[in-house]
């Protein structure tokens, strides 16, 4: 089993707005909501008592209605909002009783922010606005430029270094925004509906960027949005918010099974299983492999696969590469004319990458002769694919 390692941990976290805090607390643990509380004291309660924890180098999304304290929960991880009661701690060191100096390091180091406005500066070229947290932070101009531009490069705007904002397309500019983030270097980003703003189309095409970048980068993200299909494309995790409330946490497949509430049932309502699950979700890592080498023929073959137990041999290069499928019955039949154990391959299997969403496999397997190969990012294949199994995860009982 895989340790989670916890980056970020919080614990019993309150955000009241208004002049009697702890009054307004104390009516929270009475069991007013939201609404009484405001009728009977002015008080707004932005967060109540929300309490989760995020591991290193997942996209952990944050969503509600608007209103339900989201984008003020946001800003309490890094205290650009000063919690009310509760704790929040990063790799153990609870950044609620920092001085003021020590936040500053903290946001410097360990936390940086990208905002639904591009917040960019209009007289500083792009480099410059991907440059500007270190410039601040001390770094002369040179190295400054030189891990901005290596951050611009992996958001594909190198060439565009020395453009002005004004010169580029609305998800150019968000790409800025987010390289700013990664020069710095922090090891938190926090993203308040970084998208939002942007047309459809680019909308997407910034997701899949993201979830590239954190495969490649690693870094923590934790990503606010009210749009539940960019949640359930790029979150390996969910917190659903209402009335600033925390009401559940979980991948996208547990909240849709098992929704713990009316509200995230709601939520959910309408979402088919066939878009959120994708084939390493329902894996089958029993299988038969074989690595094909120079001298092994036909019928070294039909033996090692009639001595398996399983149907199908799946013939793959010395490092895991897919290369074709044979059954006892293929070989028999190609065996009468040739020794070559390509030519027992069955025809119409193709590979299926792990983290393709089920409703783009379901016509593959309809057609498929046998169980499909799974592969991961390397073309190694890692399992297979059974009708069985999909079957199963598409029914909603």
């Amino acid at each position: 089993m895989t340790i989670k390692n916890v980056k970020l941990k919080v614990e019993n976290l309150y955000k009241v707005f208004g002049d009697h805090p702890k009054k307004t607390i104390s009516l929270i643990h009475k069991g007013l909501d939201k609404e009484a509380i405001f009728a009977k004291t002015g008080n707004t309660v932005g967060v109540n008592n929300a309490s989760f924890e995020v591991y290193a180098g997942e996209i952990f999304v944050v969503m509600g209605l608007s209103g339900s304290g989201k984008s003020t929960l946001v800003r309490l991880l890094n205290r650009l909002i000063e919690p009310t009661e509760g704790n929040i701690w990063i790799d153990g060191q609870n950044i609620t009783q920092m001085s003021d100096k020590e936040l500053r390091q903290a946001r410097r180091k360990k936390i940086s922010m990208v905002f639904q406005s591009f917040a960019l500066l209009p007289h500083m070229t792009v480099i410059e606005n991907a440059a500007f947290g270190l410039t601040l932070d001390g770094f002369n101009k040179n190295q400054a430029q030189k891990e901005a531009l290596d951050a611009l490069e992996q958001v594909g705007l190198g060439t565009h270094a020395n453009s002005y904002p004004s010169e580029l397309s609305g998800g150019m500019q968000q790409r800025v925004g987010i390289a700013r983030a990664l020069a710095t270097g922090s090891e938190i980003m926090l993203m308040d509906e970084a998208f939002s703003a942007l047309d459809p189309l680019i909308r997407t095409e910034m997701q899949d960027e993201l979830v590239k970048l954190q495969e490649k980068n690693h870094r923590t993200i934790i990503f606010i949005s009210h749009d539940l299909d960019e949640a359930m494309r790029i979150g390996d995790r969910i917190a659903i918010m209402e009335q600033g409330n925390i009401v559940q946490v979980g991948t996208p497949e547990e909240i849709l099974r098992n929704p713990e509430t009316e509200y995230v049932e709601a939520f959910f309502k309408g979402v088919s299983m066939s878009e959120v699950l994708t084939a390493k979700n329902i894996i089958n890592h029993k299988f038969f492999s074989v690595p094909k080498k120079g001298s092994q023929g036909l019928k070294t073959l039909s033996r090692l696969l009639d001595d398996s137990d399983f149907d199908y041999a799946y013939i793959t290069t010395s490092d895991k590469r897919f290369i074709g499928v044979s059954t006892v019955e293929s070989m028999q039949a190609a065996a009468k004319t040739t020794d070559k154990v390509e030519d027992s391959y069955l025809t119409g299997v193709t590979t299926i990458d792990a983290d393709t969403p089920l409703n783009e496999v379901i016509g593959l397997m309809a057609e498929a002769p046998c169980p499909l190969p799974i592969t991961n990012e390397k073309n190694e294949i890692i399992g297979i694919l059974t009708r069985t199994k999909l079957l199963k995860a598409l029914d909603p009982n």
